[in-house]
């Protein structure tokens, strides 16, 4: 490998802002500027997408920010061209730093004659010429296994413990972590474990795809300041419904900790109607002026943690150390006090 002297970002236009600034925690970081490589990622009328690299990356670290969320196949063909380009571009190694990474759900054949989407996926990544991926909070982890690189599975559960430790550093004695399903239990357990928090789950049947027959608390939650987790977001249904029913078993307050924002279709008037009192979600996903706007939706910063991710895995030391929310402390300084 050619002597590498400092990482480059490149990233495509799915989420800028955040590409921006993990180059700005970097450059806080390295003590010297760190900028987006000048590069120009567009479409013909067509629709082709078109990506020119402007620096020379003979040599170099590159990584790619950008996250596969709507439009999912546009920000995907802009992900695998921008890796293609700079693979033809002699680049010595290419990290997809993949915030939100899309197809997740697909991780498996529910029923007969349908894809498993996301190793699909996981094998044009791989084929683009990328050699590792950083992502957060994927929906089902074993997705990891899909991969022959290697891959960084970040957690959210380490800020979201330094959040709530902050925010409701009044009530902690009250807080109980909910899982909105059986299946995100572990995830629950994982935030409860690190605000010494107890668990609740919402067991739901649905009658049909989209709908939700009935749910079920298991735990009393009576009194209690209730906190769902989860990783995905989107049409906001079974979220706001299992906040209703939480308010109905007696709960005090309902607040929910969710990775990724989708919040597609009549998501956010869902929230905004909602017995929750807040949402909290990160900036994987850009937010729309809608979700900006929402009174009662917070957006936590990830470019610290992305920003140290990338440093680490650059100078070749532990990434898993950023999954203790413990070292996190020092790196989102300002923003909550270390515990």
């Amino acid at each position: 490998m050619a002597n590498v002297l400092e990482p480059k970002l490149i990233a495509g236009n799915a989420n800028q802002p955040l590409a921006k600034a993990v180059a700005r925690r970097m450059s806080m970081h390295r003590g010297m500027n760190v900028e987006l490589c000048d590069a120009r990622v567009e479409r013909f009328n067509d629709g082709e997408v078109f990506v020119e690299v402007y620096e020379n990356v003979r040599g170099e670290d590159m990584y790619i920010v950008q996250p596969t969320s709507n439009p999912a196949n546009d920000n995907l063909m802009e992900l695998l061209i921008i890796a293609d380009a700079l693979r033809r571009s002699s680049a010595a190694r290419i990290t997809a730093v993949i915030p939100y990474f899309g197809y997740a759900r697909q991780d498996r054949r529910s029923k007969a004659r349908t894809p498993i989407t996301a190793k699909l996926v996981s094998n044009m990544i791989v084929e683009a010429g990328i050699e590792r991926v950083l992502t957060l909070d994927l929906h089902a982890t074993q997705i990891q296994g899909f991969f022959d690189i290697p891959v960084d599975n970040l957690y959210a559960s380490p800020i979201y413990a330094l959040d709530a430790k902050h925010h409701f550093r009044d009530q902690m004695d009250d807080l109980m972590v909910v899982s909105p399903d059986v299946g995100g239990v572990a995830r629950a357990r994982d935030l409860a474990q690190r605000i010494n928090a107890p668990l609740s789950i919402v067991d739901k049947r649905r009658g049909k795809p989209g709908e939700v027959a009935e749910m079920t608390v298991i735990g009393d939650v009576s009194d209690r300041v209730c906190i769902i987790v989860d990783d995905i977001v989107d049409t906001a249904g079974t979220l706001c419904k299992a906040a209703e029913v939480l308010m109905e078993n007696g709960a005090k307050e309902v607040h929910s900790y969710i990775t990724h924002g989708v919040l597609s279709g009549p998501a956010i008037e869902r929230i905004t109607n909602s017995a929750m009192k807040s949402l909290v979600i990160t900036d994987t996903i850009k937010p729309t002026q809608a979700v900006a706007d929402a009174h009662n939706i917070r957006i936590v910063p990830t470019a610290p943690m992305f920003a140290q991710a990338i440093l680490n895995t650059w100078s070749g030391t532990s990434v898993s150390s950023l999954f203790n929310h413990k070292t996190l402390g020092p790196i989102y300084e300002g923003l909550y006090a270390a515990e």
